[in-house]
Protein backbone atom coordinates (compact mmCIF):
# COMPACT_ATOMS: atom_id res chain seq x y z
CA UNK A 1 0.00 0.00 0.00
CA UNK A 2 1.55 3.02 -1.13
CA UNK A 3 1.47 6.80 0.86
CA UNK A 4 -1.60 8.04 -1.25
CA UNK A 5 -3.65 4.89 -0.30
CA UNK A 6 -2.98 5.26 3.24
CA UNK A 7 -3.83 8.78 2.91
CA UNK A 8 -6.84 8.04 0.64
CA UNK A 9 -8.28 5.00 3.36
CA UNK A 10 -8.08 7.79 6.46
CA UNK A 11 -9.73 10.55 4.80
CA UNK A 12 -12.43 8.00 3.76
CA UNK A 13 -12.89 6.83 7.29
CA UNK A 14 -13.41 10.21 8.61
CA UNK A 15 -15.70 11.34 6.17
CA UNK A 16 -17.91 7.81 6.27
CA UNK A 17 -17.47 8.51 10.47
CA UNK A 18 -18.73 12.03 9.97
CA UNK A 19 -21.72 10.45 7.63
CA UNK A 20 -22.67 8.32 10.34
CA UNK A 21 -22.61 10.69 13.15
CA UNK A 22 -25.34 13.05 10.82
CA UNK A 23 -27.35 10.12 9.99
CA UNK A 24 -26.51 10.45 6.17
CA UNK A 25 -24.83 6.82 6.38
CA UNK A 26 -26.11 3.21 8.40
CA UNK A 27 -23.21 0.77 10.03
CA UNK A 28 -25.98 -1.43 8.12
CA UNK A 29 -25.17 0.30 4.56
CA UNK A 30 -21.97 1.65 5.21
CA UNK A 31 -20.32 -1.01 2.95
CA UNK A 32 -22.14 0.54 -0.23
CA UNK A 33 -20.63 3.79 0.26
CA UNK A 34 -17.10 3.31 1.52
CA UNK A 35 -15.63 1.71 -1.42
CA UNK A 36 -17.32 4.47 -4.09
CA UNK A 37 -15.95 7.49 -1.07
CA UNK A 38 -12.54 5.91 -1.15
CA UNK A 39 -12.14 5.86 -4.87
CA UNK A 40 -13.18 9.37 -5.52
CA UNK A 41 -10.67 10.69 -2.28
CA UNK A 42 -7.62 8.55 -3.79
CA UNK A 43 -8.52 9.79 -7.26
CA UNK A 44 -8.49 13.10 -5.97
CA UNK A 45 -5.08 12.79 -4.12
CA UNK A 46 -2.79 10.57 -7.24
CA UNK A 47 -4.20 13.99 -9.17
CA UNK A 48 -3.24 16.53 -7.31
CA UNK A 49 0.01 14.28 -6.54
CA UNK A 50 0.20 14.32 -11.05
CA UNK A 51 -0.42 18.28 -10.57
CA UNK A 52 2.44 18.79 -8.07
CA UNK A 53 4.92 16.73 -10.25
CA UNK A 54 4.15 18.78 -13.39
CA UNK A 55 4.31 21.51 -11.81
CA UNK A 56 7.71 20.47 -10.44
CA UNK A 57 9.22 19.44 -13.96
CA UNK A 58 7.87 23.04 -15.14
CA UNK A 59 9.91 25.22 -12.32
CA UNK A 60 12.82 23.07 -12.86
CA UNK A 61 13.32 23.48 -16.74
Amino acid sequence: MDQAEKQAVQVTKEIVVKFIEVGRISPGNFHEFFSPIYKEVLDTIRSKQEQNGQKEEESAS
